[in-house]
This record gives C-alpha cells, sequence and structure tokens, in this order.
C-alpha cells in the first residue's frame, strides 16, 4: 500500500451539505402520510401510576392515538447483553405501572403534526402513588454492590509485589504519599441532534431512519423487541448530528415508536426534546474516586490505588470503570490495587459518554501525580518519565507502539513549558494570575470485526459500502481516504456508501475503533475486487488482456502484454457493468502478544482573575500518539472536539439532580452548560504520525475519543498553579476557589485571602 493519499490532508465529502442546510438527518426525513408521536414522561422518580385520563388530549383536533400502561402495544421482551444491549434501558416502555426514574417514558401521543402531537400530551393527566426517591449518594450508599466484572475482570484487581499482603501497609510506611478524592457531578452528553425515530412498515418488513451510532446493533435490538425476524428490519442512518455515545445504545422511544407505526399501519416520527434527552438516553454517572500514590524520595510509584464509586440506574446496569481504565496501567508500579462499587439511583440509565471511564479517570490520577509532584518538588514531567511504563502491569507485554516521551518531549517544546514557575501564583498579567499545568492522555486502541464491499464499475469509479456510520467524525471521507489508497484512485473516484443495516455489517461507531476496524476490511476487499478483476480480464474473449498469464493491477488500471487500460475500459469492454467483492477483516493473535493503546500529552494555559476568581483558558497544546493519522483535517477536528469537551468537563458542565423530586434543575440548553467559542481558546495540535502495523495494516489508531482525556487535568492542575489552591470537585466554579480550604502554597487570590 503506497502513501501517497494517507495522510494528506482532505475536505469531508459531506461538508458543503453539512454548511448549507443541505443534508438530512434521521429526524428530517420527508415521508408521505407520516404522523408524529410525542413521548408523555414521569413527573415523579419513584412509584406507581395509579390511572391516567387522556379524555381530554384525545378530543383535541389532529390526535390520532395515545397509548399508556393501561392502553398500551404489547412489545415482546427486553433486550440481553446477547442481543448487544451493553447500555440503555433494557427493558420495553409502557408494559407496567411501575416508575423508577423521572423523565421515564408513560405514553406516547400520536397526532398529525407535531404541534397538536406535543399539545395533546400536555393534557394528559397523571395519578401518581409517590415514594421518596434515592438520589443522593448517602442515601445510594445503603445499597451500593460491586459489579459482577469490570472490563471481562473481577470487579477489583490486585497485582502485589513478592511478600506484599496488602496495598494500605505499603502506603502508610511510603515517603511520600497523595491520599485524596475527586468527585464529578452527573454529564450529560447534549449532541446538537436531538434523537428521533422514522418508522415506516411495509407489509411485515420494518424500515426506520434512526440517529444511532450502531445501525446493525439498532437492527438487531429493535428486531428482538418487536419479536421480528431482524432480516426483516432495515436502519437507516447515514449521518448523525452528534452523539458522544448517547446513540450506540438502541433506546426505548424507537421500538415504541414502530411499534405504534405497525398498529397504526402509518408512518410515525418521534422526536426527542432537549428535556426529554436528559432522561431517556443516558448520561456520565456521577463518580467519586478515591486515590492514594504513594513513593519514593526520588518520585519511584511504589503504590498506585485507586477506588472508585459510580452511580447507576434501575432502569440498566452501566459502569464507568474509571480505575481499571486508567489506574490499572498508565503508571509502573509494583504495587496496583483497583476497584468499582455501583451505587443506585433513581435516575434514567447511565451509557457511554466520550472516553467513558478514561475521561474521569485520568482527571483523577493526573490531578493526583501533579499533587504528587509538588509533594516531591519536581517537574510533573520528569515525574512521569520516571515511573513510565513500557510494559502492560500484570500481564507484562509490550505495546504495540509508544511515543509518549516524545510527546512530552515534543509537547513542551511546543508550549513552552519552561517558561512555568513551579511557584503558584507567581506569574500574573494584570489582574490575573497566570499558571500552566499537563496532563497525560491515554485510550485504548480497539478494533472490531468489520465487513466491506468494493465495487469496481464501468463508468470508471469505485464503490465502497459497509454498515459503519459517521457520528460527525469524517467517516465519510475516511472511506473514501482508504478505498482510493488501496485502489491507486483519485478520492473524487472512489464512492463510499454507509449508513444502511442492508451493506456489509460493521462495528458501532463508538470506542474509537471505526477507522482502525473497518480500513482493514476495506484493504482486503480491494485487493479480492482487484483479482477478480484479472481473473475476467484473462477469460473474457472481449477484454484486451484475454488469454494473457502476467497481468496486474496498478493505480486503477489493468497492465500486461505491454497494455495498460483502466478498469472502467476494461469492463465496458468486455460488456460487465461492474465486478465486486466483499471480505471481512479481524484482529488475530496478536491481541495476546501486545497491549494496544493510544497516548497523548496535554498542556494548558490558565489565567485567574485575583479578584473574581474568574478562570479563563487561554491557549492549549496537545501532543498525539495515534499511529497513522488517515485525515489530518478531519483528526484535528476530533483532538480539538475532545479538548472542548474537556474544558466543558472541567470548568461548567454537571447535571443538578433535585434531591426530593429526583428532576435535573438545569435540563435545557440556558441552565446545562457547555463550552462556548468565548470559552476555547487557541489549539495546537500535532501528531507523532508513527504506523502501528501491528496493530493494523493501516496503522491507524482512533482519534475521537483520546482528546478529552488529560484535558480537565490540565487545566485543573494549571488553576492550581495559578493560585495554589486545589480543587478536587469538578466542575471547577468560582465559588469553589473562593471557598477553597486547601491552603497548600495558597496564592493572593483577592485580599481577602
Amino acid at each position: 500500500m503506497s502513501t501517497d493519499i494517507l495522510g494528506k490532508p482532505q475536505d469531508r465529502l459531506e461538508g458543503r451539505l453539512k454548511v448549507t442546510g443541505a443534508l438530512r438527518y434521521s429526524g428530517d426525513r420527508l415521508i408521505e402520510s407520516v404522523a408524529y408521536g410525542y413521548l408523555v414522561t414521569s413527573t415523579i422518580a419513584r412509584g406507581e401510576i395509579r390511572a391516567m385520563d387522556s379524555s381530554e388530549a384525545e378530543r383535541l383536533s389532529g390526535v390520532v392515538a395515545i397509548y399508556t400502561p393501561f392502553h398500551s402495544l404489547k412489545l415482546y421482551h427486553g433486550l440481553t447483553q446477547a442481543e448487544g444491549a451493553n447500555s440503555g434501558e433494557i427493558d420495553p416502555p409502557l408494559q407496567n405501572t411501575k416508575i423508577s426514574y423521572y423523565g421515564q417514558i408513560i405514553a406516547l401521543v400520536v397526532a398529525e403534526s407535531f404541534e397538536q402531537a406535543r399539545d395533546a400530551a400536555a393534557l394528559v393527566k397523571v395519578d401518581y402513588t409517590p415514594e421518596r426517591p434515592v438520589t443522593t449518594w448517602e442515601t445510594g450508599m445503603r445499597n451500593a454492590f460491586p459489579p459482577v466484572a469490570v472490563d471481562g475482570q473481577k470487579p477489583t484487581v490486585a497485582i502485589l509485589a513478592d511478600g506484599v499482603s496488602s496495598i494500605d501497609d505499603v502506603i502508610q510506611t511510603a515517603g511520600i504519599v497523595v491520599d485524596e478524592i475527586y468527585t464529578e457531578p452527573i454529564y450529560h452528553h447534549n449532541p446538537m441532534e436531538p434523537h428521533a425515530t422514522t418508522a415506516i412498515w411495509d407489509g411485515n418488513r420494518l424500515t426506520t431512519y434512526d440517529a444511532t451510532q450502531f445501525v446493525p446493533g439498532q437492527q438487531r435490538n429493535v428486531a428482538a423487541i418487536l419479536g421480528v425476524n431482524e432480516d426483516d428490519v432495515r436502519v437507516i442512518c447515514p449521518f448523525i448530528g452528534g452523539g458522544f455515545g448517547s446513540k450506540q445504545a438502541v433506546w426505548t422511544h424507537s421500538p415504541l415508536t414502530a411499534a405504534v407505526a405497525r398498529a397504526l399501519s402509518r408512518p410515525i416520527k418521534t422526536i426527542l426534546t432537549r428535556e426529554q434527552m436528559f432522561t431517556v438516553t443516558g448520561h456520565r454517572p456521577a463518580l467519586i474516586q478515591h486515590v492514594s500514590l504513594a513513593a519514593n524520595r526520588d518520585g519511584e510509584l511504589q503504590a498506585v490505588k485507586h477506588d472508585v464509586h459510580s452511580t447507576v440506574g434501575f432502569a440498566g446496569i452501566y459502569i464507568e470503570a474509571a480505575a481499571q481504565r486508567t489506574s490499572r496501567f498508565v503508571y509502573k508500579s509494583p504495587n496496583i490495587r483497583v476497584s468499582q462499587t455501583l451505587v443506585p439511583l433513581n435516575v434514567g440509565a447511565p451509557t457511554s459518554m466520550r472516553a467513558p471511564g478514561e475521561s474521569p479517570g485520568m482527571f483523577a490520577l493526573e490531578c493526583a501525580m501533579d499533587e504528587l509532584a509538588v509533594k516531591l518538588s519536581l517537574d510533573p514531567i520528569e515525574l512521569r518519565m520516571k515511573n513510565y511504563s513500557e510494559v502492560y502491569p500484570g500481564r507484562n507485554v509490550p505495546y504495540s507502539s509508544k511515543t509518549l516521551a516524545e510527546a512530552y518531549r515534543l509537547g513542551a517544546e511546543r508550549f513552552g513549558w519552561s517558561r512555568r514557575n513551579p511557584k503558584p501564583g507567581s506569574l500574573k498579567n494584570g489582574d490575573w494570575l497566570v499558571g500552566m499545568g499537563m496532563a497525560t492522555a491515554v485510550y485504548p486502541a480497539h478494533r472490531s470485526k468489520s465487513s466491506a464491499k468494493v465495487r469496481l464499475q464501468a463508468d470508471g469509479t469505485a464503490q465502497v459500502s459497509l454498515a459503519t456510520e459517521d457520528l460527525g467524525t469524517g467517516m465519510w471521507t475516511v472511506v473514501a481516504i482508504v478505498g482510493a489508497q488501496s485502489l491507486g484512485l483519485p478520492v473524487e473516484r472512489v464512492r463510499p456508501e454507509i449508513g444502511d443495516s442492508s451493506l456489509p455489517p460493521a462495528p458501532v461507531a463508538g470506542g474509537s475503533q471505526s477507522t482502525a476496524s473497518v480500513g482493514p476490511a476495506i484493504l482486503k476487499a480491494s485487493e479480492a475486487a482487484k483479482a477478480k478483476l484479472i481473473q475476467i480480464a484473462v477469460r473474457d474473449a472481449n477484454s484486451p488482456f484475454y488469454g494473457m498469464t502476467d497481468v496486474w493491477y496498478e493505480n486503477g488500471q489493468l497492465v500486461g502484454g505491454g497494455k495498460r487500460k483502466d478498469f472502467g475500459a476494461v469492463l465496458d469492454a468486455i460488456g460487465c457493468g461492474a465486478i465486486e467483492a466483499t471480505e471481512t477483516a479481524a484482529s488475530g493473535a496478536e491481541l495476546e502478544k501486545y497491549a494496544f493503546y493510544s497516548f497523548g500529552a496535554q498542556f494548558c494555559e490558565v489565567e485567574v482573575n485575583q479578584w473574581t476568581c474568574e478562570i479563563r483558558v487561554k491557549r492549549v497544546t496537545s501532543v498525539m500518539d495515534i499511529g497513522t493519522v488517515i485525515n489530518p483535517k478531519t483528526a484535528r477536528n476530533q483532538i480539538i472536539g475532545g479538548i472542548v469537551f474537556g474544558i466543558g468537563m472541567a470548568l461548567l458542565e454537571g447535571s443538578h439532580l433535585e434531591e426530593t423530586t429526583g428532576r435535573y434543575a438545569n435540563g435545557n440548553f440556558a441552565d446545562y452548560l457547555v463550552a462556548t467559542n468565548a470559552d476555547v481558546p487557541y489549539i495546537d495540535v500535532h501528531f507523532i504520525g508513527k504506523p502501528d502495523t501491528i496493530f493494523n495494516p493501516i496503522g491507524a489508531r482512533g482519534a475521537g475519543e483520546i482528546g478529552v482525556t488529560g484535558t480537565p487535568a490540565a487545566i485543573a492542575n494549571a488553576v492550581y498553579n495559578a493560585t495554589g489552591r486545589r480543587v478536587r470537585d469538578f466542575p471547577i466554579t468560582l465559588d469553589k476557589l473562593l471557598l477553597s480550604t486547601d491552603t497548600s502554597q495558597r496564592a493572593p487570590v483577592n485580599k481577602s485571602s
């Protein structure tokens, strides 16, 4: 495979459609005779529905039908792990009257227009038998429990040196110890595109236009809930307007919409409101993380202990594996112990959110490492290099590729880390205290089984088809680039076809695995298509290469016997419109021999106003080791997006759960603060670019999620460097800085300090 196209910037194929508004997302589909569904959701967080009165709503003009637990549709059953319900709410809606969280689906109103359905939904009266919900850590802890497993391992994993019976003994006798608790609230995804489903039945066959990150998984799950054959369900989702994990699982509004469409024998479209997306489509759990680091006087770690409590709903189990996915392996230590405990609350089911586990885990670990560096009077980079891991602890296998040391060096150089003063409050810019912080970024390199079809056509173009999705990451363009690279064609001659369950199956657009998974499948299918083309060309009497024994494919042409013809001309000569090949690619024995991860270094400068404690992120430098960079334009875009996510996580975001009601008090775009243009500074992104060909033939690892890891910690560490105040409770807001009781090396934030 040549490198003529890989690594060169390419514009997004769908870019013009997006910026002109011509692109159609799942909720934008114009379907003849469509009716509109509108969810009615519970206004209590725990209890029972005694009765519902929909008579007034039914009399409203345009109302077609109203479905409730008392006038329901029989859905086949809930979901199991085997059916792909790794997250999301697993019980079908409207099948009983039990309420387990505020905002739970309790009815679906169907009307001729969205507005009529919405107005009718407001008239549905509900009589509850309420119970006091479990909404606080204190009450939830009474029923806390360990999960059965975390990422295939026990919920508590301990790696201890010979002769060590307890990691606590090591910590208690160590020379330098950091022992702190780091907390985070519930976070919500808030993609711009709302969740939406349009369901159309043609006899016994269902077609849905769904906002989903997993087209084949949505097909499988919806079929299971409705009790129909998987082959009779087609899911279409060529474009996604953001999801960040919230569209990875099936959510129950989708099969409910399909069931109603079947019952009414007409197309139904359900688009969720912003407030509904706060309750029925998942969130990142709240976490309490207890991190203990023990080191000798030289800064070498002797023990790493990381215990995590994460919230979970009663509607579905989900594990935010913050310790197992970070402290388990990031730094070398003779003694490592990580654990996970789940704390049930009356909230909707949590789910994956950009870098699940790694994002919050690296906040806690990297802040603790910064605190350790302060205690040791070591530069934070020097401390990390003293504990640099060359092998995966416990497994004792090397990383397939790791250039984190180079990322540290290059990042420090590009950022100007040498200008940092380790004494908090030393640098000022007028009324603003200036601080610098850094942190490690990490994310596993995932790769799943994927298929692809490559079709060489007589018009000289190639079509590359598979059921992957474009989450907004640029997958349309990546498919075209990899197809063009493998076929030796210009990108403009390759036509990608994705986002349809009728195409060859591909994995979920989650876990930053799409490029690494579909790329090898495209390569394999391209080779098969080229071999098939040659085979036909030498056997067909009308072919210019008929009867030849030495014919090969080169950059879109067949070559042999002194002749050179474009594949389109060859297909045209033999009267064949196209030839195609479908192949499947998957990981192999290398999984047992290596650990596969991406790494990076995040550097951040902040300014904190000494009078108001307002925090401004002034600049960020990010150096990433993600293997081959397929398209620097979209890869840089993904890293910047992750960093923006990290800014929101560190300084702005957090869902406020009302203790008495279980309602999210800020469940809207006005009160749930996300980072906007005014919050985002200049971001310098650089890629190491070393291919990881042990991982896959194109050497690429994912870019979508690693950008958020390390960023919140780098910001928190920079705030400490500016003020001397260590805030361990996210988000870092000015009131927490003002009220901080951490007086170690505190800088004068205002006159009253």
